[in-house]
C-alpha cells in the first residue's frame, strides 16, 4: 500500500516530547536566547541581515549542489542583477527570497500560501506555483531508485499546504514547543514536496521564519543550513526513516542538536562582527575623521567586497565623492582594492576572514 501523508498534528499516540527531546530543548533554547539577544547589539540590523543571509543562502544550496566560492558570492550586486556567475545569481536569489519572508512576516504576523509562493518565485525566478501535473519522486542520488512519492493530486497538495500553514501559525498553548514544530513542519513540507523545483529551500527558509513569528528570534540569522551541510546524509536519512517508521524522535533531536550548534556557532560569529566594527569605528574616527560616519562603517560590514556603486546608490553621492571615500579608506588600510575585470573591489579582510573562517 503507497504512503499516504497525513495532515498535522500528529496523532496523541505519538509522543514527540520524550526525555531526551526535552533535555535537548532546554540546550536548544538556551543557545537560541543567547543568539537572540547578541544580535541586538549590532546597531544596523541588515549587516547581519545581509552578511549571515548570505551565508545560510551559500549553505542551503549547496544542498541543492549549487555552489559558490566566497569571493564570487560577496562580489554579485542584487540592485544591478550583476552575478559573477550563474551559481552566485542562485545564492543571492535565496538570500532575497528569505528577505521577502521576513518583511512579509514582519508586517503582517503570519504568512499566507500567496507568500510562500512569492517566497519560491524568488528562488527560482518563476511563478509555476503548486504542482499539478502527476510524475514527480524523490530518488537515491546515488542509484536512482524511487525512495519516496510525494502526493500527487493538486487538490490534496492544496489541503496539505492549507493545513501545514494553519500548524505553521498553531499557538505554543495549543502545540509541542515551537522548536519540535519546527522540526514537524519541516518534515511536513519536504514530504508534500509542494512545488517542481526549490522545495528545500523553500523550507529552509520557512524554518527560520518559524522561528521569528514564535519569538525564538527576532532577526532571520540562524545559520542552521551549514549544520545540514555537515550532516546530508543524516538529514535524508532521518526523513526517510519519519516515513517508513515513524522515528520521531530521532528526527526532532537531530533538528533540534542543529538549532544548538549552529546559534552557538552564529552567536560567536555575531560577538565577533560586533566586535570588529567597535575596533574598526575607532581607528576610523582616529584616522578619517574628515569622512568617518556610522553609514560608512555599515556599508563596509553590510559588503564586504564594497564598490563605487554601493556607495553611490546607498549614500546618494555623486561618483567622485564614492570614488575618494574608497581610496581614502583604502590608503588608511581599511580596505584592500581588488581589480576583478572592469570593476574595482574594495575588500574588508577583517570581516571576510570573519565570515569564510
Amino acid at each position: 500500500m503507497p504512503f499516504r501523508l497525513p495532515p498535522l498534528p500528529l496523532p496523541s499516540n505519538f509522543d514527540v516530547e520524550t526525555p531526551a527531546v526535552l533535555r535537548q530543548l532546554a540546550k536548544s533554547h538556551r543557545a537560541l536566547a543567547e543568539l537572540k539577544g547578541a544580535a541586538l547589539t549590532i546597531p544596523n540590523e541588515s549587516i547581519l541581515i545581509d552578511t549571515l543571509s548570505l551565508q545560510e543562502a551559500k549553505d542551503s544550496s549547496e544542498i541543492e549542489n549549487i555552489i559558490t566560492t566566497e569571493d564570487q558570492l560577496f562580489q554579485g550586486d542584487v540592485a544591478a542583477n550583476i552575478y559573477p556567475s550563474v551559481a552566485a545569481k542562485e545564492v543571492h536569489r535565496y538570500a532575497l527570497a528569505l528577505k521577502i519572508g521576513f518583511r512579509k512576516l514582519r508586517e503582517q504576523h503570519f504568512l499566507r500560501l500567496d507568500d510562500v509562493l512569492e517566497i519560491q518565485a524568488a528562488l527560482e525566478e518563476t511563478r509555476a506555483g503548486l504542482r499539478r501535473l502527476p510524475g514527480t519522486v524523490l530518488k537515491n542520488a546515488q542509484t536512482g531508485e524511487v525512495v519516496y512519492e510525494p502526493p500527487q493530486d493538486p487538490r490534496e497538495i492544496e489541503s496539505l499546504m492549507s493545513n501545514f500553514l494553519e500548524y505553521f501559525h498553531a499557538d505554543a498553548q495549543e502545540a509541542p514547543d515551537p522548536l519540535v514544530r519546527m522540526a514537524l513542519l519541516h518534515y511536513q513540507f519536504e514530504s508534500i514536496h509542494p512545488f517542481y523545483d526549490g522545495n528545500g529551500r523553500t523550507g529552509r527558509i520557512l524554518n527560520l521564519l518559524h522561528l521569528v513569528l514564535h519569538g525564538m528570534l527576532d532577526l532571520p540569522v540562524l545559520y542552521l543550513s551549514r549544520y545540514i551541510v555537515r550532516n546530508k546524509d543524516a538529514y535524508y536519512n532521518g526523513l526517510q526513516r519519519v516515513r517508513e517508521e515513524h522515528a520521531w524522535e530521532s528526527w526532532i533531536l537531530y533538528m533540534l542538536i542543529g538549532v544548538e550548534v549552529t546559534a552557538v556557532e552564529t552567536l560567536q560569529m555575531v560577538k565577533d562582527i560586533r566586535d570588529l566594527m567597535q575596533s574598526t569605528k575607532h581607528r576610523m574616527r582616529v584616522a578619517l575623521p574628515k569622512i568617518y560616519s556610522q553609514e560608512l562603517l555599515n556599508n563596509l560590514f553590510r559588503h564586504p567586497y564594497t564598490k563605487i556603486d554601493f556607495i553611490e546608490r546607498e549614500f546618494a553621492v555623486s561618483r567622485p565623492t564614492a570614488t575618494r571615500y574608497l581610496t581614502e579608506l583604502e590608503r588608511a588600510g581599511f580596505v584592500r582594492k581588488v581589480k576583478l575585470g572592469r570593476t574595482n573591489y574594495y575588500v574588508n579582510d577583517p570581516l571576510f576572514s570573519l565570515l569564510t573562517r
